[in-house]
């Protein structure tokens, strides 16, 4: 597997932490020097290891936020 260079550009929030340390983030993540993205992944304490996560657009951050809302 190639490797996959990443840049955190900026760290938004932390939405929970297990007790091995992982934390569970919200980032805005550049992959391979591309456009950054958001990205919702695990993460070891040092970022050297992560687990599976998913990454959206804007666009798709902010339907997202939409269909969140109508959870109220």
């Amino acid at each position: 597997m190639a490797n996959i260079k990443y840049e955190i550009v900026k760290t938004i929030g932390v939405l929970s932490e297990s007790s091995t340390g992982w934390r569970k983030e919200l980032n805005l993540i550049s992959w391979n020097e591309r456009e950054p993205k958001f990205d919702l992944r695990d993460w070891a304490p040092d970022y050297e290891k992560m687990g599976k996560g998913i990454t959206l657009s804007e666009e798709e951050v902010k339907q997202l936020k939409a269909l969140l809302e109508t959870l109220d």
